[in-house]
């Protein structure tokens, strides 16, 4: 069973096209990435999906339900946190939690509850009478994860979580969402540019100017990028591009002065790139999603 599906979703901002017909599906208790630069689409997307906007053409389902003629339906199996924040700076954290969850039906002690267990999960119990406009941004981004949690909602949908957060909390943040998927088969889809995030994830889409150009399994995608990538700084890239495929039949890829190649034989080829006046230093190393994003699309994930 599907959690979300969506068909030739088609969204656009004036002459510019946006999603030019994206098709996704999500299974039930998936967590499932979208791993995209800035304007590549994501949060467009998740605006589709959350029902605050509605699409060109196409249609998507969220639970069953149509995210444009039942978005009452939708957003009560959902829980959300985008980039922007959504909290009331003038109150304190667990006043923002109280007045979340009433908004969603919930009220004496299961709320006190669910915001007891979510601030000791999220590490925010010593901050919970705080006012936000004292928290940091990491703390206040802490606080709308656990407004999005309090419903235990059936599909989590994230746009960049950890923005803001140290360390500690971002583990902390992973740890509780694995125990809700383990719990409640919570499907999870979440937009990130950071590697271990994406491959934390069931299976992983790439997406690019509005379209998904891969979804895999993390695994999977590593696999097909190579066993090794020769990453090569250099004063000449064309130059050295131009010898990848004459001397060895290589499809290399050229971005601001680096050559970056995938071959079993980065090793070897390494050591022979080492005279050339022209190459300042070689790496080898395995293949990462932000390989395989440029394999792909010919540019950086951060471009």
């Amino acid at each position: 069973m599907n959690s979300i599906i969506a068909r030739q979703i088609k969204k656009s901002y004036g002459s510019a096209e946006i999603l030019p017909g994206l098709d996704l599906e999500v299974a039930e208790g998936e967590m499932f990435a979208l791993l995209g630069p800035n304007g590549s689409g994501k949060t467009t997307l998740f605006r589709i999906l959350t029902t605050l906007i509605t699409p060109d053409s196409g249609t998507a389902e969220i639970a069953g339900f149509d995210v444009v003629k039942q978005p009452a339906s939708v957003r009560e199996h959902i829980g959300v946190v985008f980039q922007s924040p959504s909290l009331d700076k003038k109150l304190s954290a667990r006043e923002n939690l109280i007045y979340g969850g009433a908004l969603y039906g919930l009220s004496g002690h299961p709320l006190r509850e669910r915001i007891a267990e979510l601030s000791q999960a999220l590490r925010l119990e010593e901050k919970l009478d705080s006012l936000v406009e004292t928290l940091s941004g990491g703390q206040q981004r802490r606080v709308e994860i656990a407004k999005c949690l309090l419903t235990r909602p059936a599909i989590l949908l994230l746009d960049e979580p950890s923005t803001g957060l140290d360390p500690a909390a971002r583990m902390d943040l992973w740890a509780l969402i694995a125990t809700l998927r383990s719990e409640n088969k919570m499907t999870v889809v979440f937009t990130s540019h950071l590697m271990d995030e994406s491959q934390r994830a069931d299976r992983v889409g790439i997406m690019a100017a509005g379209r998904l150009v891969r979804v895999g399994e993390p695994a999977a995608l590593l696999a097909e990028a190579g066993p090794l990538v020769l990453r090569i700084s250099t004063t000449a890239p064309s130059d050295v591009v131009a010898l990848l495929q004459r001397e060895c039949g290589l499809v290399a890829h050229s971005l601001e002065g680096e050559v970056r190649v995938s071959t079993a034989d980065a090793h070897a080829i390494a050591a022979k790139l080492s005279i050339a006046t022209e190459v300042l230093s070689t790496t080898v190393a395995k293949p990462t999603l932000e390989d395989v994003f440029l394999f792909t699309t010919g540019k950086r994930l951060h471009e």
